[in-house]
């Protein structure tokens, strides 16, 4: 199976960062969204990320301008015609479910689907698409161009051939593939909920704030804090993990996600990307 062509639909943080990340691995890249304004800060991001490499010599002038123009930006759902097609839309099974069957009516039957999604059942994605055997998992970690790890995630319904192909996929792209069976949070979601859960009951409990736990835990050797890295992910998209994980785990109570978590999410308080979350980044508000 050769892969040329990789659509990413979604141009948020993650869908932006995959796309990036593509192109500079040589792939020619359609980037989908249904907004042409996301579409436009998703391209100026990427053009100031590929400028950064530039300036500090990791990349040329001439190579930033050919990995640009591997990228296309597109908001018509019919144009998405590719090799491999990965979503990294809202964390939704339905809204995933339904652009892939949109999708599928736009490609041959040997193009492979792969979802980004961080926890949800990627098995139970699959047995609802027509060639569940080309389905699969491909979690990206933010900030996708930099983070080297790939989950490749498998259902009972994958194919060899398919996991094969996103694994060497991978690789091209300088990524360190890890292949792991479809369970819930798959591995570092399962892994990575104490990190979060126990931080956030320190701080309900009064044990210490945000910097406090922050520092201890760089302190110790962790590259970045829990509170820090829960805004680096967004709020939102870490809150859904712990309650996908959660529910599939029959509500243990050591999992259960944290109401100040909830509180962030409901205000909008989302992490960088808004601006504000445990901490603010004036250079990222509106």
């Amino acid at each position: 199976m050769t892969i040329r062509t990789i659509c990413i639909c979604g141009a948020g943080t993650m869908g932006s960062g995959i796309a990036q990340t593509a192109a500079m691995g040589g792939f020619h890249t359609l980037l989908y969204d249904v907004s042409d304004a996301v579409l436009q800060k998703a391209g100026a991001s990427i053009e100031k990320n590929l400028q950064a490499l530039v300036d500090k010599t990791k990349i040329s002038a001439t190579e930033r301008q050919t990995v640009l123009g591997r990228l296309q930006f597109v908001t018509d759902p019919a144009r998405c015609v590719a090799d491999l097609i990965i979503e990294a839309i809202v964390e939704d099974q339905d809204a995933k479910l339904a652009l892939f069957r949109q999708l599928a009516g736009f490609n041959r039957e040997d193009t492979l689907l792969a979802t980004n999604t961080s926890s949800l059942s990627v098995t139970a994605l699959a047995k609802k698409l027509p060639r569940p055997e080309r389905v699969a998992g491909m979690h990206f970690f933010n900030p996708a161009p930099l983070m080297r790890l790939v989950e490749v995630v498998r259902t009972e319904y994958t194919g060899e051939q398919t996991v094969e192909c996103l694994l060497a996929l991978a690789r091209s792209m300088g990524k360190t593939p890890v292949l792991c069976k479809d369970a819930p949070g798959f591995i570092v979601n399962h892994v990575a909920r104490p990190y979060y859960l126990e931080a956030l009951r320190l701080m309900e409990e009064g044990f210490g704030d945000p910097e406090t736990i922050d520092a201890i835990m760089e302190s110790m050797g962790f590259k970045m804090g829990p509170f820090r890295l829960m805004d680096l992910i967004g709020n939102d998209v870490n809150y859904a993990v712990s309650c996908s994980v959660y529910e599939a785990m029959g509500r243990p109570e050591r999992l259960a996600p944290s109401p100040i978590q909830e509180e962030k999410v409901r205000t909008g308080a989302l992490g960088r990307k808004t601006g504000r979350g445990y901490y603010t980044y004036p250079q990222y508000l509106p």
